[in-house]
């Protein structure tokens, strides 16, 4: 199999057009008329997911955020996205992310957090039609039962495996409804206050936004690559679906460059 029939297989899930428009999602480094000796698939790429993709015979990574965000002027390894550049290239190894693409795509990556948290009647709840996709920035559930916000943190910790949770004062009402934007999804919150959801998962958020919002809406934090690290299964799936037979490495190298003391 040619490593580009699964780049194909990826953007005919999250489409290019989706992406949004500051964004560089689709290849990154590489030819892909190569065949493929099997997919690494990671949240980003650094030197040491590219080394684990030499030592495991991968010739192709997939990644959630983009290898390339800028243009290079040059590459001399002055950098830890040069060395990685120059390092996939003389392996022959393809860098290929799909990133607001996937997280704007039906079934994309905030989907697999409400998947995570076992939540259904799931939609998007800022749609918008990209030509002639049904696309959206977040998605909006609700949880199998109603929760205490305290054992709805509870729950988030569990099932994203986060050391803390950031958040406002604690509702003192029962959570049900839930919106859902992984990565940086603060621009997200009114609209989320303006759909009813009594809960709002985030990655990343500043820190003004959290003001004013007592008993109205639970806001909960719990990391940018806490967030998204399931994407990798999203990725995975679409593989094995659309290119059977095809080895995936789930990478093991964790890039979470935050750490908790």
């Amino acid at each position: 199999m040619k490593i580009k029939q699964v780049l194909s297989a990826l953007e005919q899930f999250a489409p290019l057009p989706l992406q949004e428009s500051w964004d560089n999602a689709g290849l990154q480094v590489g030819l892909t008329e190569a065949d493929v000796s099997g997919a690494l698939l990671c949240l980003d790429v650094n030197e040491a997911v590219v080394d684990e993709a030499i030592r495991k015979g991968c010739n192709l990574i997939v990644s959630h955020h983009p290898l390339l965000f800028r243009g290079l002027k040059q590459i001399a390894g002055r950098t830890g996205v040069e060395r990685c550049v120059m390092k996939a290239i003389r392996n022959d190894v393809v860098v290929v992310s799909m990133h607001t693409n996937m997280d704007n795509a039906m079934n994309g990556v905030n989907w697999k957090i409400a998947e995570k948290l076992g939540m259904v009647e799931c939609r998007f709840f800022a749609p918008k039609q990209v030509d002639g996709i049904e696309a959206g920035s977040g998605v909006l559930g609700l949880l199998a039962t109603e929760m205490a916000a305290g054992d709805f943190i509870g729950l988030l910790k569990e099932r994203f495996h986060v050391e803390c949770v950031q958040a406002n004062a604690l509702l003192s009402r029962p959570l049900r409804k839930v919106a859902i934007c992984g990565g940086a999804g603060d621009f997200l919150l009114d609209e989320a206050i303006a759909q009813g959801a009594d809960a709002f998962i985030t990655g990343e958020m500043h820190y003004h936004t959290y003001f004013d919002h007592e008993e109205q809406i639970q806001i909960c934090v719990i990391g940018h690559y806490q967030s998204e690290q399931y994407t990798a299964e999203i990725f995975r799936d679409i593989i094995r679906r659309q290119c059977p037979g095809m080895r995936t490495e789930m990478a093991e190298t964790n890039t979470n460059p935050i750490k908790y003391f």
